[in-house]
């Protein structure tokens, strides 16, 4: 174990710090990094997930992904969590918290908008960071990529009609272009870059030597995108300190409780470690970059439900680290 992954929550500490410092401090290079983005995803931090996720894309073999089928308890746990559960514990504990514990510090109009912009975010699940959670949890690649990949094409249908039933709106316009391009960007173009890699290298001993290489690159790419996004949203940290830490709390609640779920119903079926970890986390993490693209469209940038998704991308690669941390010292809950 390296230095980078031994005091791993260590560096992620001080990128928080560094971020928020940043940010503050140079809030015209924090704005023009923000502004470089195609369909709402951010460039900067898109080169940085890649760097994350292609050691995983490295390992997928693609003559072994038929043979999941025979396992397919993993994957109708995770389908059920995403989109039976998720969607619905998050709106309940965003209206137990804004709407409830919290009111006396919320207005009300403002915190329509909060449960508006969390609701968004538990109907949105992971899509590129599962990769990096899996990779670090020791995850199957294979069962992850299929597990992503089944939970897109749900998305893909789902998504809309969710999102309007729990707003209750009608008029939830899906953000195609931020969709697709997402799939495309941290799924698609990895996936294929990994196959012609591993197809290039030949020797699974040459595939190995690369993936021990690339090892100390993914950490540092964490590392650096959790810097960026704190420095990208310090502004907003610092100009509503107390909204970030009251919508936060249900956040983390929500992400805890989605994994502890997940993880117990995936040690009930007896489904493997590899399978397990990342089935759990799946759920637990968010795709934000869709969440905050539907919250702007539908209620505008200076919102609060844009506020609360943006509070959701700030929590997820502090907490899904610790959950990480648990998945890999549990051994009880996720046996090899």
């Amino acid at each position: 174990m390296g230095l980078f992954e031994r005091y791993l929550s260590v560096w992620v500490g001080l990128a928080i710090v560094a971020g928020v410092l940043l940010g503050g401090l140079f809030p015209d290079l924090a704005g023009w990094i923000a502004s470089l983005e195609i369909a709402r995803i951010n460039l900067p931090i898109a080169v940085l997930i890649w760097g994350m996720i292609f050691p995983m894309m490295l390992a997928v073999d693609f003559s072994a992904i038929g043979s999941i089928r025979q396992q397919p308890r993993g994957l109708l746990i995770t389908v059920a969590v995403n989109w039976l559960i998720k969607p619905l514990t998050m709106t309940a504990l965003a209206w137990l918290f804004i709407r409830g514990v919290f009111s006396p510090w919320i207005p009300e109009a403002i915190g329509q908008d909060y449960v508006a912009g969390m609701i968004l975010l538990g109907v949105a699940p992971c899509t590129a960071m599962v990769f990096v959670w899996s990779r670090l949890s020791d995850g199957d690649p294979n069962y992850t990529v299929v597990q992503v990949a089944v939970n897109d094409l749900i998305m893909v249908f789902a998504f809309a009609p969710i999102a309007a039933l729990l707003l209750g709106v009608s008029d939830v316009l899906v953000p195609w272009d931020t969709m697709l391009a997402a799939v495309g960007l941290f799924v698609v173009v990895p996936l294929v870059a990994g196959w012609l890699t591993r197809v290039f290298l030949g020797s699974a001993g040459r595939i190995e030597r690369l993936e021990f290489k690339l090892k100390p690159v993914a950490i540092t790419a964490l590392i650096a995108t959790v810097l960026l996004l704190f420095m990208v949203q310090a502004q907003a940290i610092l100009a509503n300190p107390l909204a970030i830490v009251l919508i936060a709390i249900p956040l983390i609640l929500q992400t805890y409780l989605i994994f502890w779920i997940a993880a117990f119903w995936m040690r009930l079926w007896g489904q493997p470690r590899a399978i397990a970890a990342p089935g759990a986390m799946i759920g637990a993490s968010n795709f934000f970059e869709l969440a905050v693209a539907v919250a702007i469209s539908l209620f505008g940038l200076n919102s609060g439900a844009a506020l609360a998704t943006v509070v959701g991308v700030l929590v997820e690669v502090p907490v899904m680290l610790s959950l990480v941390a648990i998945a890999n010292r549990n051994q009880r809950l996720f046996p090899s």
